[in-house]
């Protein structure tokens, strides 16, 4: 038997608002701060556009004076609205028609909720869409000369202290940082197939031991990964043990840390690894084995030919 999926149990809830007056600075320090994909422009109490993130990185980079600029002059109007009731293919017809990636859910005339390609593409996989940008082009990205790395993002936070930074030596340690957003569980979902509705559901997710959404555990061991990948050479894992102590927050910093502890010889060492939340409690302990080989004789060469070198 069919399960009918509808738009109430894929949507986000509560829409952030901002007044059709409200500068475009003003609403992007609100966007980029509370990590949202979009907002609802309001008149008089009325819903009449939105503003999503994309409008406000193309804006950003054609204005100078973000203040001069309101939300109402870049704004999507008329809006499109969908009910609750509907189920998600209905919506996907509607995103499609209307050429937009979020639709303002509504019920009895008030904001109910946002509904978004990424919230149905993980019931409706032909809805998922990948990037082709290069990701020196994505926004927020840029790219890394470090070893091994392909690109960093602006809210990536690394730190290597260590005797040599050419080698792995015992008593290393590199620290990562980086927000796990709520794009990032969705994406993870989408990548691993773990729709877990823990992690993706939040009314769902309200009646569980915890109360609300989480990330994923595994997500935040790959944070841990994440970390390894900045020592010198190419690291990589021949094994990782993890005790998950503590739940993760959706937004919460969390930063990995990793200390080389043993020299297995044949460039095989042990770390002790561990992950913090952003208050500083632990929520993930425990240990990896890596194998460090040489960079790609490229790669040797352009960091050769670096200035500095």
């Amino acid at each position: 038997m069919l399960i009918r999926v509808t738009v109430r149990e894929v949507m986000k809830p509560d829409v952030v608002t901002v007044v059709s007056s409200k500068s475009v600075r003003d609403v992007a320090n609100l966007v980029f701060d509370r990590d949202l994909g979009s907002v609802a422009v309001t008149e008089n109490g009325d819903t009449v556009g939105i503003v999503t993130k994309t409008d406000l990185v193309g804006c950003l980079a054609k204005h100078a004076d973000a203040d001069a600029v309101t939300a109402g002059d870049i704004m999507t109007t008329p809006v499109v609205t969908i009910s609750p009731s509907a189920t998600i293919e209905r919506a996907a017809t509607k995103l499609r028609d209307n050429d937009v990636k979020q639709l303002l859910v509504t019920e009895d005339g008030e904001l109910a909720g946002v509904v978004t390609v990424t919230h149905l593409s993980y019931y409706l996989p032909q809805l998922a869409i990948r990037s082709t940008a290069e990701p020196e082009e994505r926004h927020g990205r840029r790219a890394h000369s470090g070893p091994g790395l392909l690109y960093e993002d602006v809210d990536w936070e690394t730190e290597f202290v260590c005797e040599d930074e050419d080698r792995v030596l015992v008593g290393d340690t590199v620290r990562f940082s980086k927000p796990l957003t709520d794009q990032d569980v969705f994406d993870f979902a989408q990548a691993t197939g773990d729709t877990n509705r823990l992690h993706l559901d939040e009314a769902y997710a309200n009646e569980t031991r915890f109360g609300r959404r989480i990330a994923h555990g595994v997500l935040t061991v790959g944070v841990v990964s994440a970390a390894l990948a900045r020592l010198p050479g190419l690291v990589i894992y021949l094994s990782q043990q993890a005790s998950f102590v503590g739940p993760v927050d959706i937004g919460d910093r969390v930063t990995a840390e990793c200390r080389v502890i043993e020299d297995l010889d044949g460039d095989r060492f042990r770390l002790q690894t561990n992950v913090r939340d952003e208050d500083g409690n632990t929520v993930l302990d425990g240990e990896a084995t890596v194998i460090v080989d040489q960079l790609p004789e490229s790669e040797r060469r352009e960091r050769a030919a670096a200035p500095g070198s």
